[in-house]
């Protein structure tokens, strides 16, 4: 995961700042008065009005099957019946995540589908019955009935007093015209009778219900979150099949980073040592030729090829470092970071406080994390000088590159700090870019320890 600031050179949008609308002017309805008005509101109380109703025959059908289900399992129609009965909750609560889908914008995951390792009714069944969503969708039928009632109670009371008396300057002339009574009576026994009937007590009526009003969309609001927790803790999916599913896709991160990593080296293999290797076997083979005629001009040819073998010598180096380098291995992050700093084209500071080595893999991951950002700050930020820190908070392995330069770093349009984010998140890191125009630029990698 990354998150990046941007700036304003050509890297990323600034967007809208807090409490601007879209034409860049500042609303001039604060959110309190907005709020019975918007659709958002609107939406929420149709969801909680709707929740009834829903909730009823939810309720209905999981009590109705799992009674006459269970009342049958003396025959083996029971099975059948409870499979029904759990295939017909998960149905509803496929229906419920759209409904909370399209009123509550709650986008909740579908839950993991039904594991069957054979074809056929039995295989159906027992993998109806061995699922877990399939139990919690038949909880949420049975407890959002009690919850929608509650809700339900609630809203509609405070949506339709608040509305009423906010209106009753509007209205209060139907008690006299047509109710043979001076107002609303707000009290009344044998001998007294109390009416709002005066402008003082029709305002103070109108008052009430305008905070009533003013109130009712975050009561409302308040409702729908429990809602919101119903839905994604009963309907959506578990944390272990969340795990999995997170899990495949960093095993398919990892395979496709390892993939990209050896087509690298082939390719810097095949572009570079290789070719320089080629060249001097040939220019050895002309060397031997003419060895015999020309001594000097074979001395030359020699002195040629022996400055290549160097130069294929430091770019095997080269590669390795990008690898694995051996002062990794045998002496830690401190000795191999201090190296790459040194290679830097800026002065770079380096502070390592690790009380132990983490684990190699880990270890690696960091080694090629700061080696690319110091790479991106001799290529791009034309810096002046720039930091490294590496320090351990409880069971994380913490890293922090700073530089001096120009900024606007962006890793989000596939570039070197996309494919580090990717990695990080791979093995559960986070990789966190702080680039804002003009500089500085702080990147923040967070690994998980496992030594």
């Amino acid at each position: 995961m990354a998150t990046t600031r941007y700036g304003d050179t050509g890297y990323g949008d600034t967007g809208y700042g807090q409490g601007y609308g879209r034409d860049g002017g500042r609303r001039r309805m604060p959110a309190g008065l907005r709020a019975p008005f918007e659709a958002r509101h609107w939406r929420e109380l149709g969801y909680v009005l709707l929740s009834l109703p829903v909730s009823v025959l939810m309720f209905t059908y999981a009590v109705t099957m799992v009674s006459l289900g269970a009342g049958l399992l003396v025959t083996f129609l029971g099975i059948p019946v409870l499979a029904a009965a759990l295939a017909g909750c998960r149905g509803l609560g496929a229906m419920e995540r759209a409904r909370a889908r399209a009123l509550l914008r709650v986008d909740v995951a579908d839950p993991e589908p039904l594991r069957m390792r054979d074809s056929g009714l039995m295989a159906w069944m027992g993998a109806v019955f061995k699922s877990g969503s399939s139990w919690r969708q038949l909880l949420y039928a049975v407890l959002h009935l009690p919850w929608a009632v509650f809700s339900f109670t609630v809203s509609v009371a405070f949506w339709s007093y608040g509305w009423a008396m906010l209106t009753y300057p509007l209205w209060f002339w139907v008690f006299p015209a047509y109710a043979g009574q001076d107002g609303l009576q707000l009290y009344g026994d044998e001998t007294h009778s109390v009416y709002l009937d005066n402008p003082f007590e029709i305002g103070v009526t109108a008052l009430i219900g305008l905070l009533i009003t003013l109130a009712t969309p975050w009561i409302v609001r308040a409702l729908t979150m429990v809602d919101r927790l119903l839905v994604h803790g009963l309907l959506g999916p578990s944390r272990l099949s969340a795990r999995v599913v997170e899990l495949e896709s960093d095993r398919g991160v990892v395979i496709d980073t390892a993939a990209a990593d050896l087509r690298r080296i082939e390719r810097d293999l095949h572009d570079g040592a290789q070719a320089r290797l080629v060249n001097l076997a040939m220019g050895l083979g002309l060397a031997k030729e003419k060895l015999a005629e020309d001594p000097r001009a074979a001395a030359r040819m020699v002195d040629e090829a022996h400055g290549e073998v160097k130069t294929a010598l430091q770019e095997l180096r080269d590669l390795a470092r990008g690898i694995h380098p051996a002062v990794l291995t045998d002496r830690g992050l401190d000795a191999a970071l201090s190296a790459v700093a040194s290679r830097c084209t800026v002065p770079v500071t380096v502070e390592v406080d690790l009380p132990s080595r983490p684990a190699p893999a880990i270890e690696g991951i960091a080694y090629f994390t700061v080696s690319e950002l110091l790479q991106n700050i001799s290529k791009h930020a034309r810096a002046r000088s720039a930091s490294v820190d590496v320090w351990r908070a409880e069971s994380r392995l913490m890293l922090q590159v700073t530089d001096d330069g120009v900024g606007g770093a962006d890793a989000s349009r596939g570039s070197g700090l996309a494919g580090l984010a990717e990695r990080l998140d791979a093995v559960d890191g986070i990789l966190v870019v702080d680039s804002p125009a003009g500089g500085p630029t702080t990147v923040t990698a967070e690994l998980p320890w496992r030594g």
